[in-house]
């Protein structure tokens, strides 16, 4: 399993009008870090979706369904190349859209039909919304599934997406569904007896999850027990309580994360470790020099957020420790102090170990990549700015929330752009390579046309799958970035009439996925089913 998945309490609100998405504008390819040289535009498609005219909100379910794009035209000219002159170091080539045969390829292996986006699977009436219509040859045939549990009027939060096998899996909070991950279709639902109230960023490597789950389902009710699911099946196994460790420990969230067999609770001020197999308790709190626990992430390596208090001025900030812990019995095998005055905002990774931390000042913040005896291999104030999703300011989510990072052993690769006058920006039209063993840029991508933001998924075979959101004339798109200079190539792209579907899943809010070649796209929350107006759930294009 790959992808990073977990998620604040609550999320923002992220619905957009019935699968109509933002102004998009043609793909820009890579450049290096030096002065962009001249490059030929790439040409729009001869034809396209033509838009609907539905406005943008980023509000709560506003307005009815609009008619659905129509089909693209079938003329010559759209089954042209398009082509977008690519500069890397002193080299070019061409990144061209996938053409051949006039039919499109058939659909995944054991679905002949498509989900229409509806929300009442393949088919639907002469108005429904097809995100396959006009498919180029070519293209990645898209499948969309759309929220059908009746929600709390202004919506609810929505986890994962895991991949377990041939299923992926997305969780709100009364239960989990698991979809086919090659047409999107319902293989399982599990709901659950109180509501969800804690998920960690990935399941086990065996595709076991442990959530939280509240004591009944009130809404001032707390967070107590721990549930274990077989994702693969959708079988619930054990239930246990989460004994308190003082008499302050009472919340109504959990922090979670599972390394190994052991999943760790993390809520304010204490933390505890329970046995992903059967649910008995390893290790509970401890607080060494007075420095308590704060935040926990997960991954092939534990890793602890601890905050130490001034013990003189209680008003001070104090400062902040990291530290990889045994997954066995919770204690530290190294431990970092950073300066006064700074916060731990993300893990952008967990091996290598690579942290974004920011400054009170609001000005500043830093990366910090370690070695793994947890020595400082390199730390660094960039020069570009990143979403506070991947910085951590200003942005209350988990500290594994970052879906615009990955890292090999040598380098971290980030979605980033021109700093804002504060730490955050959401125009992340670029993918930086920073070396992480002297924390300097070593290449960056030209920026994207306006409305187009980049999002690096994971390293495969030396070179980084990168997420570009949709454009003007073509729905979203997977390129692939050579680790050694950032040179593109094209991997996967979506149907032009997928455009709007895809954007309605907002920058701020999105879930992704990357896993066995497909792309899964997951809106951050969702709102009840309603005659003509559809909440967007789930989207996912591949192999």
């Amino acid at each position: 399993m790959t992808g990073r998945t977990s998620g604040p309490w609550p999320e923002p609100d992220e619905q957009r009008p019935d699968g109509f998405g933002p102004p998009p504008a043609p793909f820009a390819p890579p450049t290096p870090p030096a002065p962009p040289a001249p490059f030929a535009a790439p040409a729009p498609f001869a034809a396209s979706a033509p838009r609907s005219g539905a406005p943008r909100s980023g509000g709560p379910r506003s307005g009815g369904r609009r008619r659905p794009p129509r089909p693209v035209a079938a003329v010559g000219a759209a089954l042209a190349l398009l082509a977008a002159l690519l500069l890397i170091g002193g080299g070019a080539y061409h990144l061209t859209v996938r053409g051949g045969s006039a039919q499109p390829p058939a659909g995944p292996s054991g679905s002949p039909s498509i989900d229409r986006g509806d929300g009442k699977g393949p088919g639907g009436g002469p108005d429904a919304y097809d995100p396959n219509a006009g498919i180029r040859a070519g293209e990645a045939r898209v499948w969309l599934r759309d929220n059908q549990a009746e929600v709390a009027g202004a919506g609810t939060s929505q986890y994962g997406p895991w991949r377990v096998g041939d299923t992926v899996v997305g969780a709100i909070t009364s239960g989990l569904t698991g979809y086919a991950v090659a047409d999107g279709q319902e293989k399982w639902k599990l709901p659950l007896q109180t509501p969800l109230c804690g998920v960690p960023p990935a399941p086990s490597a065996h595709g076991t999850l442990v959530v939280g789950v509240k004591e009944s389902a009130s809404e001032t009710s707390r967070c107590t027990h721990l549930q274990q699911i077989d994702l693969a099946t959708g079988r619930a196994g054990w239930k246990v309580p989460v004994p308190p460790e003082n008499a302050h420990d009472t919340t109504t969230q959990f922090e979670l994360a599972i390394s190994g067999d052991t999943v760790v609770v993390a809520r304010a001020a204490v933390m505890s470790g329970f046995s992903v197999t059967d649910g008995h308790k390893l290790f509970g709190t401890s607080s060494p020099n007075g420095c308590y626990p704060s935040a926990v992430a997960g991954g092939s390596r534990l890793i602890g957020i601890r905050h130490c208090p001034d013990p003189n001025d209680v008003r001070a900030p104090g400062q902040a420790v990291v530290e990889e812990l045994d997954p066995a019995t919770g204690g530290a095998r190294w431990s970092y102090k950073y300066a006064q005055d700074w916060t731990v905002g993300r893990v952008l990774s967990i091996d290598p170990l690579v942290i974004a931390a920011h400054h009170k000042d609001k000005k500043t913040w830093n990366l910090t990549a370690f070695a793994a005896d947890g020595t400082v291999r390199s730390q660094g104030s960039p020069a570009f700015g990143v979403s506070g999703r991947c910085n951590g300011f200003g942005n209350a989510s988990g500290f594994q929330e970052c879906y615009a990072a990955a890292a090999d052993a040598d380098s971290l690769y980030i979605g980033a752009g021109k700093p804002g006058t504060t730490l955050d920006t959401e125009v992340t039209d670029q993918v930086v390579a920073v070396d992480l063993n002297t924390g300097k840029e070593r290449w960056r991508t030209a920026g994207q046309p306006k409305g187009r933001t980049m999002w690096p998924l994971a390293v495969e075979d030396g070179r980084v799958l990168t997420y570009v959101t949709p454009g003007n004339d073509e729905a979203g798109a997977v390129v692939s970035l050579a680790a050694a200079d950032g040179a593109a190539q094209p991997v996967l792209q979506s149907p032009a009439a997928a455009r709007g579907a895809e954007g309605v899943f907002y920058p701020h809010g999105i879930r992704i996925a990357w896993a066995g070649g497909r792309l899964f796209l997951l809106n951050g929350r969702v709102y009840s089913p309603e005659p003509r107006k559809a909440s967007r759930a789930i989207l996912s294009f591949g192999k």
